[in-house]
């Protein structure tokens, strides 16, 4: 690790797991496009990679039969496609064909500069006749420009004169990843895209238009490549796929370059892909290279100001973190078609579905910092809330709408419902996404135009999945965040994201009533004030439960009735359990897999007592196995707020760098953007003490001991607001905007411009 801002790797391990996990950890995306960082000349042909190329969601429809026909099962399921490869460039100097697996590989390195935007792959290669070369690759998904993306391929031969030769392909005819044994990727491979076009537009050109077999989605690739000096070009073209042979004499210590341009279009975003390559394409070539990166510096320059986390003290610590940051901006959606895939546009794990993570780990990252994307993202909830109503319907309930536990277009694709349509809880998220964004903006318009929509529905829906009963309002047979532990009765997180969600469906009503916004939402819902009161009765009747002896409150209405999984005597590499053991024999104990009650003690924490809170998380503590990438960074947020923090720092550590360091060991199939949205809360919301209230922007800082400080920065109802914790105070700095009221250590402070307050120890 080099610096802050670049993350390098040298002397790479050519072992087969070691190459998939850096085609990830490279991989160039811009929220539209993703595209995996393979070696462009490919590998031995018994070597496994993930070569792909994605579109954020763009997907095709897979069957997905189940065993008995029971009613309202999911059937079909939507999936991420890869959708062509462009990466291809062969090298053969004077007859000699380069790989990394053949001659000497002198030096070897791979970086990503997270200030330019661009990737980097830096070989010294010496073939087995002796011909030395210098190759630099690198690599852009241009934030300006959603639908480019570009390589800069440069060859220099240090010992010799001669003959190069470079093979650019560009194939159509492309399949999915899959591995039948893992459960976090799809099983099988299908064909998924059909050829339509596939032709020559100009010289060093090709253009092929792919249609998705059976969702009615077309996809454009066009590429263009360019070179630095006098070539020959000869091309080949078989079905869908094209490729140009390019042919140069290059003297030693020159530098020969082909930049080779894609551009990816979809028929989601554009009425004719086709045309639309064919602008983009024009306007990619309409300035040279350099202005692309120039452009892509500008971006991120903008982005990091905005949002840049800096820690001293520990600079592989800040590397890392400042990774995860850049890898949410990379995987952010900003339209109303795609959101946050669970690994971003990384990979194909989870098959690009989106899940509750957005809002819950992701989206508050977005809503401090970038507000507009943090909107966008409710944008495409809002567009899918038919399909919710839709899926509520077909799980029984007549009013209101449940939310895909997993989707792309609006689908619920989870084959397996008891961990999958059982989790309820993500209407509550998605609705504390919308509130978090009020919250943080002020933005009553956008909440009378579609937030309110979204909350008033999901409200609905726990009116007919909950009943009251002995005065108590209780919710029957759903699954929490734990998928350790399916189809309860009362999960506490459960309850309480419909205690919150029902309680803001109530307070929006209000709200629009006083600024005369309600009467168009209200007419297009039919919804009425006596429902409104109903839905006031079930908040303050809401159980949550609680354990007297224990003084805890018990994950569900069973859990404590379970015995304990002996977690310390289960052997290691029986890890994930959901991976080693069938889920009813994970069911019948006390386990979880990642943090439920834990987490609402932190999303929710003013429904109990600080005591009950350490009493709880203690008690979790025993029995979670964090096999979920969710969860280390829940913990460190709570044990944050406990003041323990020796505890939240470790946890912490855990979060920060599981992608970097694969201590998951799934990192080949993708990042885990969830957990980096996490990160970045452990700090802010954990050791920064930040929380979003009605009151207002509340802190309670602290350093953690093996730093010297940490910086961030709030975008917060207009203003800009920078926070600079040391060991003996915090520094807040009001960049923009007028002054404003901030709560912190629970007291009220007027923030005019810079203002001083002593850490608490």
């Amino acid at each position: 690790m080099s610096s802050q801002w670049v993350y390098e790797i040298k002397g790479l391990d050519l072992d087969n797991p070691a190459c998939l996990v850096n085609e990830t950890i490279f991989h160039n995306a811009n929220g539209y496009i993703g595209v995996r960082s393979n070696f462009e000349e490919g590998y031995p042909q018994d070597y496994d990679t993930i070569r792909g190329s994605y579109i954020n969601g763009f997907y095709d429809i897979a069957k997905m039969p189940q065993a008995e026909k029971l009613c309202g099962l999911v059937e079909e399921k939507q999936t991420m496609l890869n959708v062509a490869d462009t990466q291809t460039i062969q090298l053969e100097i004077n007859g000699e064909v380069f790989s990394m697996f053949r001659g000497t590989v002198e030096e070897s390195s791979r970086s990503l500069d997270m200030a330019r935007g661009i990737t980097c792959r830096r070989v010294v290669w010496t073939s087995p006749l002796g011909h030395k070369i210098n190759l630099t690759v690198r690599r852009m998904a241009s934030f300006k420009l959603k639908p480019l993306f570009t390589i800069e391929y440069q060859v220099e031969p240090v010992n010799f004169s001669g003959d190069t030769r470079l093979v650019s392909g560009h194939n159509g005819d492309v399949r999915n990843y899959c591995n039948p044994n893992d459960p976090r990727v799809a099983g099988e491979s299908f064909v998924h895209l059909k050829g339509r076009t596939a032709r020559i537009p100009g010289q060093g050109e090709s253009l092929i238009v792919m249609d998705t077999v059976s969702s009615g989605l077309s996809v454009c690739t066009y590429v263009k490549n360019v070179c630095s000096m006098p070539v020959q070009m000869s091309r080949e073209a078989k079905g869908y796929s094209i490729s140009w042979n390019i042919h140069a004499k290059v003297e030693q210590g020159q530098t020969f370059t082909l930049t080779k341009y894609t551009v990816f279009t979809d028929s989601l975003r554009y009425r004719d892909c086709e045309d639309a390559a064919c602008k983009a394409m024009e306007e990619a070539l309409s300035v040279p290279l350099i202005r692309w990166y120039d452009w892509q510096k500008e971006y991120l320059d903008v982005f990091w100001n905005q949002s840049a986390l800096d820690i001293e003290g520990d600079d592989d610590l800040a590397l890392a973190v400042r990774y995860n940051l850049y890898q949410l901006i990379q995987s952010a959606g900003r339209d109303k078609y795609g959101n946050i895939a669970a690994k971003g546009l990384s990979g194909e794990g989870y098959e690009g579905h989106y899940f509750w993570d957005t809002e819950m780990y992701m989206q508050p990252f977005f809503t401090l910092t970038n507000p507009d994307i943090s909107r966008n993202l409710i944008d495409y909830r809002y567009e899918i809330l038919d399909g919710a109503r839709e899926n509520a319907r077909i799980l029984g309930h007549k009013k209101g709408a449940l939310y895909p536990w997993r989707t792309i277009s609006g689908k619920e694709c989870s084959g397996y419902f008891p961990s999958g349509s059982a989790q309820y809880h993500i209407n509550g998220d998605i609705a504390y996404a919308v509130v978090a964004y009020y919250l943080a903006t002020l933005d009553l318009g956008y909440i009378a135009e579609k937030g309110a929509e979204i909350v008033f529905e999901t409200a609905r829906l726990w009116m007919d999945t909950g009943n009251f009963y002995k005065g108590r309002f209780l919710i029957n047979d759903v699954t929490g965040p734990d998928e350790y532990t399916c189809i309860v009765n009362n999960n506490y997180y459960t309850n309480a994201c419909a205690q919150y969600n029902l309680h803001w469906a109530v307070r929006f009503w209000e709200l629009l009533n006083q600024a005369g916004l309600l009467e168009p939402v209200a007419k297009k819902l039919e919804l009425t004030r006596e429902e409104i009161l109903e839905f006031s009765r079930a908040e303050k009747a809401m159980y949550l439960p609680y354990d007297e002896e224990l003084g805890i409150n018990p994950q569900d209405d069973s859990f404590l009735q379970k015995k304990k999984w002996d977690i310390a005597n289960t052997p290691k590499d029986h890890f994930p359990l959901l991976l080693h053991y069938h889920p009813l024999y994970i069911y019948r104990f006390q386990v979880c897999k990642q943090a439920d009650t834990v987490l609402a003690h932190f999303i929710f924490e003013d429904a109990q007592d600080l005591e009950t809170i350490r009493r709880s998380f203690a008690y979790y503590e025993t029995v979670t196995t964090h096999d979920s990438s969710l969860s280390t960074c829940i913990y460190s947020i709570v044990a944050s707020k406990l003041g323990e923090k020796e505890k939240a720092y470790t946890y912490f550590g855990d979060s920060a760098k599981l992608d970097l360091f694969n201590l998951h060991h799934n990192t080949k199939d993708g990042i885990h953007t969830a957990n980096m949205g996490g990160n970045y809360m452990a700090v802010v919301y954990g050791f920064g003490g930040l929380r979003l209230k009605e009151s207002g922007l509340h802190f309670a800082p602290y350093l953690p001991g093996p730093w010297k400080a940490y910086t961030f920065k709030v975008c917060y109802r207009g203003r800009t607001i920078k926070v600079r914790v040391d060991e003996e105070k915090t520094v807040f700095v009001l960049e923009s905007g007028e002054r404003v009221s901030l709560w912190i250590y629970d007291e009220p402070c007027l923030l005019e411009n810079v203002l001083e307050i002593p850490v608490k120890k």
